[in-house]
Parts: structure tokens; C-alpha cells; sequence
């Protein structure tokens, strides 16, 4: 079949004729057949499938446009060929979330290199379902029973804000008010007692009890007595290789397998209340407020661009890609370290936000 978007489908139609002729003294009847030839418009999918395919069907589900079914862009002025990206489909797969705004806003003019000085483009920035499935964007806790705490329960309870150690509940102590409070001892040394929000199970989560908000600790893959505090930000999906994505109170992101997460015993009403002021607490409101459509820029290896380092912008090179995180090397010191494609750090998102806040203040206004 050649390239044509129609195709051909035999009749099922029939034109007869009967003729009667006399042949050696018998009767014999005939049937004329006519073929006829019906041309039928094929649907746009077979006819895609028809084309040859185009360099960005292949490029990695990190890197493609294509791939995250983006309902919301933002890129520089003067359209995607002054940017190292383009937009090549906007089109929302069945059974998603959809949305239907779309927001484009001038990039940041970042400071050229020192040999040509040309000021590097903006990335697109895209706002997209994230998930296939409703489950995989609930960011609502399920209601299922409150698992018990009791004494000589092995937990993970809070020593400090972003440290916190195996012990045990050696008392339960209900205070004048009804609150119960945990007194808890420590597997290295010490003593503590803590509230039911800074106290996590040792044991590890069932998947219908973990959502989007969830308040976590999570232990380190590379020493297993050390634990930090964390907001579980994605769970796992086609577009994160089934990872789970959290991010650490001091605003680190990290991709984790389902037995490094522990959750909190008795998580406040509103989780982000354990977190101190800071730009990382702003951050995961406005990323809670947005999921399942978190705004992420569009980076690939190579890039130069700026983003926070010990409070100030400074040049770095993206090394990898991986799904909502790159790592990026900072040129100055050639400090390494990982950093979510929707950060603050990051001068392009920090400007993008701004740019919108403003806006949604007019219409607000308006």
C-alpha cells in the first residue's frame, strides 16, 4: 500500500446479469461481476503512522515535548527557533486530566560566556498532566485507618530539624489538653520526647497509603542510621521510570524505591505547617498547588544557564537529564549536586513565577 491517506476496499456490491442461452440442449445460467472500487478517508493516527518518523519521536521521555503531552508552554519571544526547543505536540492523551490554559512570557536573558558573550535562550517551560492514571496524581491522603503506636514500638522519631534516629516509645504521656506526647529512646543515645507528627513507622508504607503531600522520612541509601524529613512529590509513573520522587526539608530532591520511605505516625492537617519558613516551604505550596500540572523547564546536557548556589546565581552546565531532575555542575568550584527542573534555584523558573504572579494578580485585580 503505498503512502496515499485513502485506501482501497472492495465492494461488497454485486451487479448481475442473467443471460439463457441454449448450450447442447441445456440451460445454463451466468453471473457478470463488476468490480467497484470505494476510497475511504483514513483516520489522522494511520496516516501519521504512514510518515516517516521524525527525529523527536526519539529523543528520551526528559527531553521530548512530544512525550509530555504539555498543555502549557512558556518560551522566549520571537518563537522556538531562537531556542534549543521546540514544541511538536500539544495533544492530551484519553483518560488524562486536561487543562486548557496556555501562558507564554518573555525568558530571562541569561549573560553570554566570556569568549562570545551571546546571551543564551530560555528554555520552554510546560505545565502537563503527569500521570496516566488518577492514582498516580491523588494528592489527597486516603482514608484508611490510623495505624496504632504503642509502647516498645520501634520507630523513627526527630532529634533535630533534619535528623532524625531509630528508637523506641518506652512511655505514651497524654498532657493536660488530651495531646499525647512520645517519649522516645534512641538506639545511639539520648532521650526525647516528641509529638505524633515527629514520629515516623519503621516499617515500610503499603502503596495505597502513600499520595502526593504525604509526609515522609526517608532513610539514606548509603547509611542506614541516617533519616531525613521529606514531602513525597511524585508517585511512581511511566514518566518517572516508577520512581518516587521526594523532597527533603532542605529542599533536595531525590528519587527513591519504595523501602527507603517511612511515614509519619500522625501528620499534621497540614504538613507543610513542620516546615520552617523558607523558600523551600513557598516552593512545595506552590508546587502542592499546582501538582497534577507542576511547572518544569526543558533543559538538556550541555546547557549553560544560572541557578542559585549559597544564595547567589551563578553559571553552571547541565550534566544529566533524569525525568524532573538535572545535575548540574557549577563552573566556579565544579560543585555538583541535583536540582528539580520546577526549583526557584533555577533563574529561568524563579522569573517565570514572577512573570505569572504578577499576572494573576491583574486578573485578580481585574
Amino acid at each position: 500500500m503505498s503512502d496515499s491517506p485513502c485506501e482501497s476496499v472492495p465492494s461488497t456490491s454485486e451487479t448481475r446479469s442473467k443471460r439463457t442461452q441454449l448450450e447442447d440442449g441445456s440451460d445454463s445460467l451466468s453471473v457478470i461481476k463488476k468490480a467497484v472500487v470505494v476510497l475511504t478517508r483514513l483516520p489522522e493516527y494511520k496516516i501519521s503512522a504512514l510518515r516517516p518518523p521524525t527525529p523527536q519521536q526519539f529523543y528520551s521521555e526528559d527531553e521530548s515535548l512530544s512525550s509530555s503531552d504539555s498543555d502549557m508552554q512558556w518560551e522566549p519571544e520571537g518563537g522556538s527557533s531562537d531556542s534549543d526547543f521546540s514544541v511538536s505536540n500539544n495533544k492530551q492523551k484519553t483518560g488524562k486530566p486536561t487543562k486548557s490554559d496556555t501562558t507564554r512570557a518573555s525568558a530571562p536573558q541569561t549573560s553570554g560566556n566570556n569568549n562570545n558573550n551571546v546571551a543564551e535562550p530560555g528554555p520552554v517551560i510546560i505545565s502537563s498532566a503527569f500521570a496516566h492514571c488518577s492514582h498516580e496524581t491523588t494528592k489527597i491522603r486516603p482514608n484508611l485507618p490510623e495505624e496504632e503506636v504503642k509502647v516498645d514500638m520501634m520507630v523513627l522519631a526527630r532529634k533535630r530539624h533534619m535528623r532524625w534516629q531509630r528508637g523506641k516509645i518506652v512511655e505514651i504521656v497524654t498532657r493536660e489538653d488530651g495531646r499525647l506526647k512520645y517519649k522516645v529512646s534512641f538506639e545511639e543515645k539520648g532521650k526525647s520526647l516528641v509529638s505524633g507528627h515527629h514520629i515516623a513507622f519503621d516499617t515500610t508504607p503499603k502503596l495505597e497509603q502513600l499520595y502526593v503531600g504525604a509526609r515522609l522520612v526517608v532513610g539514606c541509601q548509603d547509611n542506614k542510621f541516617r533519616f531525613w524529613p521529606a514531602i513525597l512529590a511524585e508517585l511512581p509513573s511511566r514518566k518517572n521510570r516508577l520512581r518516587f520522587l521526594v523532597f527533603l526539608d532542605d529542599h533536595i530532591p531525590v528519587y527513591v524505591g519504595l523501602p527507603l520511605l517511612h511515614l509519619v505516625c500522625r501528620p499534621l492537617e497540614d504538613v507543610l505547617d513542620d516546615i520552617p519558613e523558607s523558600p523551600h516551604k513557598f516552593f512545595m505550596k506552590q508546587y502542592l498547588k499546582d501538582w497534577p500540572y507542576p511547572h518544569l523547564t526543558q533543559y538538556r546536557a550541555g546547557q549553560i544557564l544560572n541557578a542559585e548556589l549559597n544564595g547567589v546565581q551563578q553559571r553552571c552546565e547541565v550534566q544529566v537529564v533524569d525525568c524532573s531532575l538535572i545535575q548540574v555542575v557549577f563552573q566556579d568550584n565544579q560543585h555538583k549536586e541535583w536540582i528539580h527542573r520546577g526549583s526557584t534555584r533555577l533563574e529561568h523558573m524563579a522569573r517565570f513565577l514572577e512573570l505569572k504572579g504578577v499576572e494573576e494578580h491583574e486578573a485578580d485585580s481585574d
